[in-house]
């Protein structure tokens, strides 16, 4: 699994060996809750959880990897059953393109699992359609040897919201 080297009792605060100021009092909701889930350990984290912190480039560096195996274990159930996570989905898709291009391997195993799928709204298969524009060399490439090959290596953006 891609996310084998995530020590999933651990929080997103404790993981980077930093913690956050608290936010300010008049700071929103999304903020507050951010600021919360980077201390609750991985394992205690909901897929709607993951989904909010991703959207955010909070803690990209263990939390794609968790979320794309999530994503590739529930595929195929979404034959069976019609039903998938697209917030989640929707949320990995859109993440910047030098986050797909600091991590190849990872990029590949998305659109892999996009693959698998039959049934995606419109909406995101439109942004399915334009992470795949956007990185049509890079999904074409062979996979790097190693699978943990190029896993954030370059590039270590953890933004903090704006707030």
């Amino acid at each position: 699994m891609l996310s084998d080297f995530v020590v999933r009792d651990r929080s997103i605060e404790q993981l980077e060996g930093e913690r956050w100021p608290d936010p300010p009092r008049e700071s929103t909701t999304l903020v507050r809750s951010a600021h919360q889930l980077r201390q609750r350990a991985i394992k205690d984290l909901s897929v709607e959880d993951l989904r909010r912190l991703i959207s955010q480039d909070i803690g990209l560096h263990w939390l794609l990897p968790v979320a794309l195996d999530f994503l590739r274990e529930t595929a195929p159930q979404e034959a069976e059953t019609g039903w998938y996570d697209d917030d989640l989905l929707s949320a990995v898709l859109t993440r910047r393109e030098y986050v797909w291009r600091d991590n190849p391997d990872l990029a590949r195993h998305l659109d892999q699992t996009v693959r698998m799928l039959t049934d995606l709204s419109s909406h995101v298969q439109r942004e399915a359609d334009n992470y795949r524009a956007t990185l049509t060399d890079l999904l074409r490439l062979q996979p790097p040897p190693h699978p943990l090959h190029g896993y954030f290596g370059h590039h270590q953006h953890n933004h903090l919201p704006a707030h």
